[in-house]
C-alpha cells in the first residue's frame, strides 16, 4: 500500500487542519485590530516560525517567559501554546500547582473581561488531587447544572453574607483561587447587592476556605483572600457548613466556579460583564 493509500495520515491531517482553521477563522479579524507584541528576541523568533506554519492565524502576542519550555500565544481572543521550536502546538489550560493559579483562565480574562468565558466555570479546574473534595470523577458523573436550582436543602451555615443588606440577593458558589470569582466579586461590589457566598474547593483550596470562614471578620477576610492578601486572624471553628456546600455542588452538577443562583432559583454559570450580571440579578425577587 502506498503512502497515498494510507487513510491514517489523511485523518491526522484533517484533524490538524480543523484545529488550525478554527484558530485562524476565530482570530483573524480580532488579531488584525491588535498591534503585535513581542517582548524578546525569542518571542519574535517564535512569532516568525508561527507566521510560516500558521499563515492564516493573526498572532497578536507571544510570551515565552511565563512557563519554561512553552510560549503563550495570543491570537485575538484565543490563547494557545507552542514550544520554542514552533513545531508543537498545545491547546488547553496551564495550571501553576505551586501558586494554585489557573494561568490560562487569568490570561483569558485579561484578553476579554466582558465575555462569558465559555465553559469557564467547567474548564477552570485544577488537576486531580487526592485531598480535593471535588474530583474529576465527580464532575464526569454529575448531572448537568439545572437552569433552576432550589437552595432549600442547604443549611444557613457555610455561607459568608456580605454587601448591601437591603439589595437584591444572589448566592454565589465560588473558590478563592478562581480568577473569575475574583472578577465577579469586584463586579458584585459595584452592583451594590447582597451576596450569599458559599465557598467550594473546586481548586483544592479547602484550607483557605476554612481560614476565611473562621476569620473574625469574614467579609474582610473574603476580599483579602481574593486579593491574595493575608486573611487576618482566624480560629478553629465548625466548618461542616462548607462540607454541605461541597456535597450540594457535587449532587447538583456544579462543575466549577463561579456559579450564581438567583433568589428565584435561576442559575448562571461563569463570569459575565457587569451589565449582564446586573440584568440576571434584577430578574429575581428582592
Amino acid at each position: 500500500m502506498s503512502a497515498t493509500d494510507n487513510p491514517r495520515p489523511r485523518a491526522k491531517s484533517a484533524l490538524f487542519t480543523g484545529v488550525v482553521g478554527a484558530l485562524a477563522g476565530a482570530s483573524a479579524f480580532a488579531g488584525m485590530a491588535m498591534a503585535a507584541s513581542f517582548g524578546s528576541a525569542g518571542d519574535t523568533k517564535v512569532a516568525e516560525l508561527l507566521k510560516a506554519r500558521l499563515p492564516k492565524t493573526q498572532v497578536s502576542k507571544v510570551n515565552c517567559a511565563i512557563v519554561d519550555g512553552l510560549c503563550e500565544v495570543t491570537a485575538g481572543n484565543n490563547l494557545f501554546y507552542v514550544d520554542h521550536s514552533g513545531r508543537y502546538l498545545v491547546i488547553g489550560r496551564v495550571y501553576d500547582m505551586e501558586t494554585r493559579q489557573d494561568l490560562t483562565a487569568t490570561r483569558l480574562l485579561e484578553i476579554n473581561p466582558d465575555t462569558l468565558v465559555g465553559g469557564a466555570a467547567k474548564a477552570n479546574a485544577a488537576p486531580d488531587r487526592s485531598d480535593a473534595p471535588l474530583t474529576s470523577g465527580d464532575r464526569a458523573s454529575a448531572a448537568a447544572t439545572p437552569k433552576r436550582l432550589s437552595l432549600d436543602g442547604l443549611p444557613k451555615d457555610g455561607a459568608i453574607v456580605w454587601g448591601n443588606p437591603n439589595g437584591k440577593t444572589v448566592t454565589v458558589f465560588s473558590d478563592f483561587e478562581c480568577g473569575y470569582c475574583k472578577a465577579l466579586s469586584n463586579t458584585l461590589v459595584s452592583l451594590n447587592v447582597r451576596v450569599v457566598e458559599r465557598p467550594i474547593s473546586a481548586l483544592g483550596t479547602r484550607d483557605l476556605s476554612n481560614r476565611v470562614y473562621c476569620a473574625k471578620e469574614r467579609e474582610k477576610a473574603l476580599h483579602h483572600a481574593y486579593a491574595r492578601e493575608p486573611v487576618g486572624a482566624s480560629t478553629t471553628c465548625d466548618t461542616s457548613g462548607l462540607d454541605a456546600n461541597e456535597r450540594f455542588a457535587k449532587a447538583h452538577g456544579l462543575q466549577g466556579t463561579p456559579v450564581l443562583v438567583r433568589s428565584d432559583g435561576a442559575v448562571m454559570e461563569g463570569f459575565r460583564s457587569a451589565e449582564l450580571t446586573a440584568a440576571f440579578i434584577a430578574g429575581g425577587r428582592s
